[in-house]
């Protein structure tokens, strides 16, 4: 197969997958940096510093690499379906709404790699993200 044929495949496909998230924007790209940035940090904290609180030894393990991939997928999954609720309820806030939580979440484990890897933090991000938890944990407890 030649070069162009594969780009141009390529760019139908990319096409067809903008379109069903409603297109692309600014907050899905955030979004997908966060999430790559997060898996990759993690998976260094395992291999390099064995420091990961998923295994019992704290290294790399193929199943929970897996199960992190699962769930970055769910999380893709969640944000189309976000977006094919803004095209029914003729809305534009839901898929942003759902890649602004999505990129909360992973920045809060961002920092945990980085804290957990010896990275220090500065203390308004750590403020940040214990507001942010706390949050989350008094929502919780209104469910």
């Amino acid at each position: 197969m030649n070069k162009s044929f594969i780009c141009a495949w390529l760019g139908v496909l990319g096409g067809m997958i903008a379109s069903w998230f409603g297109g692309w924007s600014s907050g899905m790209t955030t979004m997908l940096v966060f999430m790559a940035i997060d898996y990759i940090s993690g998976m260094v904290l395992a291999g390099v510093f064995h420091k990961s609180g998923k295994t019992a030894s704290g290294s790399l393990s193929s199943m929970i690499g897996f199960k992190g991939l699962c769930k970055k997928g769910m999380m893709l999954l969640i944000v189309l379906v976000a977006a094919r609720l803004d095209l029914l309820l003729g809305a534009e806030f839901i898929r942003d709404s759902a890649c602004i939580a999505i990129i909360a979440n992973e920045l809060i484990s961002i920092v945990e790699n980085a804290g957990l890897m010896g990275v220090p933090i500065p203390a308004v991000i750590t403020k940040a993200i214990d507001a942010l938890k706390e949050k989350e944990d008094k929502s919780h407890e209104a469910d």
